[in-house]
């Protein structure tokens, strides 16, 4: 005990001398004259600190050599850098003085000789920035070229010294480590923190039994002392503000236990020294900077490669495995994938078939024998059965050498499992050529790929309410050459890009209003796909021809008429004075033929009375006669829904020829509303005794008020009974429109009717949705009347000039002038003019100039182009108004113009349908054409750009001969 406080006692003096010569140097006592002894835990022997004095005082011989002028720069921003800090070294006392020190870690420490750069070391510690050093850190003054190769002679004497006492020590090798050092110097300090040299190697046995036992063979540890191990490495080097991070391999040791270390200028020298021998390993061992870039591309290359190899895997089962039927139909049954290519073998439609179907495997039918040249058939079990057949009766009708026949193909799928509902998808979209038909829909987009709606029923609504509008067809078409006809039959649900998946959907599906009635247990699905080298050649097949059939010469001629006279509609409440009145101002005009004076359905006292209400109409017959003197001719409208307020509905109840209820057994008829009538029925024209009782009806209001057209106003299908029952079944809602037709147009001269799902039978013209007095209503009627013209309707009868519903601004009950003007314009080219608003209404000076030019050009120019195209639409079923493909199908831009339209292959018209608008692009096809607003010739197959039209004017160019020249 007394041996170990005697010991305690001698560290603390010890102590207290490091602290006073640390003083002395920070006050700038000579070094060189000053031994500092500091004690360490296992002391130094004298010749040791015999050769450490040496080292110092070399070191201070050898730095006092060196250019003057440059140490007293050192020297000057050293002392700078201190003034204004106080240098706090920490030192901690020794754990221990225990005698019992390893044998093998004093032999080894005996080796460690002071390095020569001891005096330069502590001369940069007390030079240091006036900082708090911490553990594992010091400061170096900086180094130039000078500085360098002085520390390098030093550092060569030291070895030498070394190399005397030492016999493993290889001073080429050190001389060598040492002379490939560089350190960049820009006159800045230098932080160090270098790792460890690379532990040595286990030091061979040798023979010598005698050696092995005064120096036993152990293995250098990187702090191969406790007096070492208590001094870590710092954790870089910064050199000229660039930071390299040391070995990996020091950092373990970095966190070297926070026990007391001791510390000496002697440890500080050895370890310094063997710090700077041990850059060049650690410059060596600096891994290179990953080149990410080739890493990326390669990543990238690999991906590409695996993407391609799974692509072609797949195209190879989609294709390669499909088979050819047919020439022109590759079907794949697995997948149940089709292609179906043109003339030219080219692919113009893709789809994928039975989507509804999770079986994989497909079976040949067997209880079908079919020629595959023919008929091909496959069965999915207890799911489904599709048939492919070659239309071979169907080679297009007759026609012109130049329109060669279109070819087609049958497709029935039929259900066996009351869950499935045959689905078939194709794909549409911009790239894959544009489609057309089914009719207008709730959006006005006459391109169907525009549209996006799930599935719906494929049956007439009204527009601003349902997804289709007042007639329809199922009849597809696209640019490229190909159409969809879906069978009558079929009970038919649509769906177009409901989730923006580029698809046109058809599938067969049974519900409890569209499709009640089943003609098959389970629903089938039939349709038919055909091909042709155009667009044009495949429509002039497909639509309906010999219109002319059993049309007598007063309906050619009335038709003529139509295009030539106004049909003036009258509306509102009805009398005596306001037809008087309403006819007086069309006289007044005096710029207008005198035409057809239409009377809404108020010419009843209640809906279905089918007479005149004489209360209101006093002179009716009287008026009519002075109307027809005059040139006017008389249409009345009818409808098949009768009031239950009308004495007529009890008649009709009592002889059972109204549509019931459903499961009543003809006990309840089925009520509806239709317009301003609350509760009406409707007629059941599927009862053999209606159509007769209505005629007689009609006959004598004809006879007595000398009548000289119908209007039929149907409504639309969801104008039925929710649950409806007639005599016959009807496959859908729209059918009655067809029956209706067909059993009264042979007794009674139509004018129009309201809505069709088949070409009504001519004269009658199909009108167009009705539409509200705004722009988006003017767009409404340019895309309807194309629309109905391309799915087959060539007689078509647009909306009253201004719209069919005013919405009211500033209290006026008139459309707006500006659109009123740009809505005329736009009908005074159209097959039919039709007036609701006169334009005296506005009693505007500037409108009725507007007008009277208008009615001018459409005497001299509209009127004998309509007459001379009557014939191709009575016997081709082409329509009037046509979209600019038809006229060149081959010309792109002709596909993607919509707010243009031909009369005939005559006209170009191109209406302003925005308001406050008086320039547009204008596109005309091949040929030379006439300006119709200054005279000028235009060169076809070009756009005009920025073509001015005013308000008074209306863009429209005629065909002239090619050769046309002024």
């Amino acid at each position: 005990m007394l041996k170990m406080s005697q010991s305690k006692r001698n560290n603390q003096d010890d102590m207290n001398n490091l602290n006073i010569n640390l003083k002395g140097v920070l006050n700038g006592d000579k070094l060189g004259d000053t031994e500092i002894n500091i004690p360490f835990a296992d002391e130094d022997t004298p010749q040791v600190k015999h050769k450490t004095q040496n080292a110092i005082n070399n070191s201070n011989e050898s730095i006092s050599s060196i250019d003057s002028d440059t140490r007293a720069q050192t020297y000057q921003r050293s002392i700078s850098a201190r003034k204004g800090a106080n240098l706090r070294i920490q030192i901690e006392n020794a754990s221990s003085s225990d005698d019992e020190i390893d044998k093998k870690s004093l032999e080894l420490e005996k080796r460690d000789k002071p390095g020569p750069l001891i005096s330069d070391l502590v001369k940069s510690v007390t030079e240091a920035p006036a900082m708090g050093l911490r553990r594992n850190s010091f400061s170096m003054p900086a180094l130039n070229d000078v500085d360098l190769d002085a520390l390098r002679n030093l550092h060569m004497q030291a070895v030498d010294d070394e190399n005397d006492d030492t016999d493993d020590f290889d001073p080429m090798k050190s001389k060598e480590t040492l002379s490939e050092i560089h350190v960049l110097d820009d006159g800045a300090s230098m932080v160090c923190s270098i790792a460890e040299p690379e532990s040595e190697k286990e030091t061979k046995k040798t023979d010598d039994s005698d050696s092995d036992s005064d120096h036993p063979m152990v293995s250098r540890s990187k702090f191969r002392t406790k007096r070492r191990g208590s001094i870590a490495p710092l954790p870089a080097i910064r050199l000229n503000d660039k930071e390299i991070m040391a070995n990996a391999e020091y950092d373990d040791q970095s966190m070297i236990s926070a026990a007391p270390s001791i510390t000496s200028v002697s440890s500080l020298a050895s370890l310094l020294k063997e710090k700077m021998q041990g850059i060049p390993s650690m410059l060596r061992k600096r891994k290179k900077p990953k080149d990410y870039k080739i890493r990326i591309f390669t990543a990238l290359l690999f991906l590409t490669i695996i993407f391609l190899v799974g692509y072609a895997y797949v195209m190879y089962n989609h294709k390669v495995t499909s088979k050819m039927y047919f020439e022109h139909i590759k079907f794949n049954s697995g997948q149940r994938l089709l292609y179906v290519s043109d003339t030219n073998g080219s692919n113009v439609l893709s789809g994928s078939l039975g989507t509804t179907i999770h079986i994989p495997k497909a079976y040949k039918c067997r209880d079908i024998v079919t020629n595959e040249k023919e008929h091909v058939c496959w069965e999915w079990s207890k799911m489904a059965k599709l048939h492919i057949i070659l239309d071979k009766k169907f080679r297009g009708n007759t026609l012109p050498k130049e329109y060669p026949t279109a070819r087609c193909y049958n497709f029935r799928w039929e259900s066996l499992n009351e869950n499935f509902h045959p689905t078939d998808c194709f794909k549409i979209g911009s790239d894959l050529g544009q489609w057309y038909g089914g009719g207008v829909t709730k959006n006005a987009e006459w391109l169907l790929e525009r549209n996006a709606f799930n599935f719906t029923p494929f049956i007439t609504g009204d527009v601003r309410h349902n997804e289709w509008g007042n007639a329809l067809n199922r009849y597809f078409i696209n640019s490229l050459g190909i159409a969809i006809e879906v069978d009558e039959k079929t009970p038919l649900h649509i769906s177009i890009n409901p989730t923006n998946n580029s698809q046109l959907c058809i599938k067969s599906e049974y519900d409890d209003f569209a499709y009640t009635n089943h003609p098959t247990q389970l629903p089938v699905l039939e349709y038919r796909i055909c091909t042709a080298n155009d667009m044009k050649i495949l429509h002039h097949n497909l639509t309906q021809k010999h219109l002319w059939d059993g049309l007598k010469q007063q309906e050619i001629d009335l038709i003529k008429a139509i295009f030539d006279e106004p049909v003036w509609e009258v509306s509102g409440n009805l009398s005596d004075v306001s037809i008087s009145n309403f006819t007086d101002s069309i006289i007044a005009l005096g710029y207008f033929r005198l035409g057809h004076v239409l009377l809404s359905e108020q010419w009843q006292r209640y809906v279905g009375d089918f007479e005149v209400d004489e209360e209101r109409f006093t002179a009716l017959d009287d008026i009519i006669n002075v109307l027809h003197r005059r040139g006017f001719r008389i249409s009345l409208t009818i409808q098949p829904f009768v009031s239950t307020e009308s004495k007529t509905f009890a008649e009709l109840v009592q002889k059972k020829l109204l549509i019931y209820e459903r499961s009543t057994d003809q006990t309840i008829p089925a009520l509806t509303k239709f317009k301003s009538s609350r509760s009406d029925g409707v007629l059941d024209i599927t009862n053999n005794e209606t159509i007769p009782w209505l005629l007689n009806k009609l006959e004598i209001v004809k006879k007595k008020y000398q009548i000289d057209s119908f209007y039929l106003e149907f409504g639309n299908a969801y104008d039925m009974p929710k649950f409806y029952d007639s005599s016959q079944a009807l496959l859908n809602p729209d059918q009655y429109k067809s029956i209706f037709m067909n059993n009264i147009t042979s007794s009674l001269t139509l004018l129009g009717v309201s809505g069709a799902i088949s070409v009504p039978r001519p004269p009658a013209f199909l009108s167009l949705p009705q539409v509200n007095s705004t722009w988006h209503g003017l767009k409404t009627v340019l895309t309807s009347i194309i629309n109905y013209g391309i799915i087959g309707y060539p007689f078509v009868m647009p909306n009253a000039v201004g719209g069919d519903f005013i919405v009211e601004q500033n209290g006026s009950n008139l459309p707006e002038l500006e659109l009123y003007i740009r809505w005329l314009q736009l009908a005074t080219f159209l097959p039919v003019l039709r007036f609701k608003y006169l334009p005296s209404d506005y009693k505007n000076e500037n409108l009725t100039e507007i007008a009277k030019d208008l009615a001018l050009i459409r005497q001299k120019t509209v009127k004998q182009v309509y007459e001379k195209y009557l014939n191709d639409a009575m016997n081709e079923g082409l329509p009037l108004v046509r979209p600019l493909w038809m006229l060149d199908p081959s010309d792109a831009a002709c596909m993607s113009v919509v707010d243009e339209f031909s009369v005939g292959e005559q006209i170009i018209v191109a209406p302003i349908i925005e308001k406050g608008v008086t320039t547009r692009e204008v596109y005309l096809p091949e040929g030379v054409w006439k300006d119709g607003i200054d005279g000028s010739l235009r060169k076809g197959s070009r756009w005009i750009h920025n073509y001015r039209v005013m308000e008074n004017q209306i863009a429209y160019f005629v065909k002239m001969p090619d050769n046309t020249r002024f």
